[in-house]
């Protein structure tokens, strides 16, 4: 009786993030263009990026049917990003100084986007990570989601995720699956209830007005996780946000080893899931829609346990196919949430014992 109650539960767990996520990828839509030639500023902070500030800018520049402004900002580069960027010669590129040096109670990347957002000249605003490729329609398309959605004064967009290694493979295509498997699209455009924003702080695009009037990056200062806070931000000033498929515009390499990718997940953690109040909540939905199963199956299979399994494949399948994840990746799924969840808790203890969250050289001290 045991085995068999515990494989529905499995079930229902399993179920969950496959019903809702087939609902939302039916209302996920990749922006068309936009009708008319919109103006739009292109933001990239940048700190020691020389192995990608070129290709980001370059892509940046091939945009199409957009009156276009770039501007990066160079925080305080130790590396060769100063000289790159002196040596493109585009006068739609604006480079701004940094030092390098942070205010009391900001994050580097916060500081450097609230400066660009204040530089910025056209009324809409799109910050991209310097690991983020765009295609030459991107910034038009991103435009042309602006256009179709009025009420909208945030949108953002998931990069088709580039993964390189195993660790990227087993990870980073989560990333899809907590965004669009445990959180209904409906809570999404023209909605303002904070609990339910969220975004991915690789690409954004913004109406400098309302951007400005929520107080833009100040408002956020301080977080190392802006997917999630610069939405709930905006909404929180009675501003909408939404989200849109960008799997098709752009592309992000986001993480080149294993040790920046860990870094840079665990830095995010505490400001999503691995809070006292969230982590054991995302412990029991993960661990049991994703990691029970298989455990089941392997030490007590029954009907519902395969059912549950099934379920995860399903999801998986449907995941990869649509944001052209990998399938090898896919295949240890279990293993993948698990480790999420290992990195989610160690996050959870290193912010309870008080030690910092690093990255890009800078310490970050627990909220």
């Amino acid at each position: 009786m045991i085995r068999i109650a515990a494989g529905w539960v499995a079930l229902g767990l399993a179920a969950l993030p496959l019903v809702v996520a087939v609902g939302n990828l039916r209302r996920l839509r990749t922006p068309l263009a936009a009708t008319t030639r919109p103006a739009v500023s292109v933001l990239i902070p940048a700190r020691d990026e020389a192995g990608n500030i070129a290709d980001a800018v370059g892509c940046v520049l091939a945009s199409v049917d957009v009156e276009l402004e770039l501007l990066v900002l160079d925080d305080g580069s130790t590396d060769a990003t100063p000289e790159i960027l002196a040596a493109i010669a585009d006068p739609r590129l604006r480079v701004v100084a940094g030092s390098g040096a942070l205010p009391a109670g900001w994050s580097g990347k916060q500081h450097a986007c609230a400066r660009l957002g204040a530089e910025a000249r056209h009324p809409l605003l799109v910050f991209v990570d310097a690991d983020v490729r765009l295609a030459p329609d991107a910034v038009s398309r991103m435009a042309g989601y602006m256009q179709a959605n009025p009420d909208v004064a945030l949108a953002s967009g998931v990069p088709r995720q580039i993964t390189g290694s195993w660790s990227e493979r087993l990870l980073l295509p989560l990333i899809h699956l907590l965004l669009f498997g445990y959180r209904p699209q409906v809570f999404d455009v023209g909605q303002v209830d904070p609990r339910f924003a969220a975004g991915c702080g690789q690409l954004f695009i913004a109406r400098r007005d309302g951007y400005r009037a929520m107080g833009g990056h100040q408002a956020i200062r301080a977080s190392l996780h802006d997917g999630l806070t610069l939405p709930r931000a905006f909404r929180r000033h009675g501003l909408a946000t939404g989200l849109f498929d960008a799997t098709a515009i752009a592309t992000c390499r986001m993480y080149g080893n294993r040790r920046d990718l860990w870094e840079g997940l665990s830095k995010n953690a505490t400001e999503g899931m691995a809070s006292r109040r969230a982590l054991p909540v995302w412990t029991v939905l993960l661990g049991g829609g994703h990691v029970l199963p298989a455990a089941l199956m392997l030490l007590a299979p029954s009907p519902p346990a395969l059912a549950a399994v099934l379920c995860n494949v399903a999801l998986r399948a449907l995941l990869a196919r649509r944001f052209r994840q990998s399938l090898r990746g896919a295949t240890a799924h279990p293993a993948g949430v698990l480790t999420l969840l290992g990195l989610q808790w160690m996050a959870l203890a290193r912010a309870r014992s008080g030690r910092p969250a690093t990255w890009r050289g800078r310490s970050y001290a627990p909220a």
